[in-house]
């Protein structure tokens, strides 16, 4: 009995696949939260220290700073980075992005779930029959800010986002995920 469900369920894991995706909670946007709350609070109190004269910083001395244009342009970006900071602790707090991809042979569906902002539309669940894929396109795009995205392309020339959205993977990587995912799904792959 116990070989029974043990079969049936490595029978599941073939014609089921499933990718979960990372959201915002990555180490990348907890410390770019943490260098830029307290950069932001280092420029907001060297403005305001210059401003009521007195020395507010233990580790520097910015009263000696003119208000009018270096402490308000301080008090500026401080206040900048806190308000980018806690934007960032907001996306990472409703884990904004994340979701998984599952390909179901057995219902001969593809779903894309994913979580977004909170309000009305919050999560995001797209379905497309087997019957609608086109095929599995890679795009690459090198230079200062390099994407490596796995596209799922329907036949009405959609082109759905797989991959998650953070430090590009090895091209050799990539290019194993997508042919593999090709595979799995019995169509085409574009773009090597």
């Amino acid at each position: 009995m116990n070989e029974n469900i043990n079969k049936s369920n490595f029978l599941e894991k073939k014609e089921i696949r499933r990718d979960i995706i990372t959201g915002s909670k990555r180490l990348s946007n907890y410390c770019w939260c943490t260098i830029l709350l307290f950069g932001g609070f280092g420029f907001l109190l060297s403005g305001l220290s210059s401003y009521l004269n007195y020395n507010l910083l233990p580790f520097a001395n910015p009263k000696e700073l003119i208000f009018i244009p270096q402490g308000i342009v301080m008090s500026f970006y401080g206040t900048i980075s806190i308000m980018i900071s806690f934007y960032i602790f907001l996306t990472i707090l409703w884990d904004v992005g994340s979701g998984y991809n599952e390909f179901n042979k057995k219902e001969q569906l593809v779903r894309v779930v994913r979580k977004g902002f909170p309000g009305k539309n919050r999560n995001i669940f797209l379905v497309y029959p087997f019957a609608n894929i086109k095929s599995i396109k890679l795009s690459i795009k090198e230079g200062l800010n390099p994407k490596r995205i796995i596209l799922l392309c329907t036949k009405d020339n959609r082109e759905i986002p797989l991959s998650p959205i953070e430090q590009p993977l090895p091209l050799s990587e990539i290019e194993a995920q997508a042919s593999e995912l090709a595979g799995f799904l019995e169509v085409s792959l574009e773009g090597l």
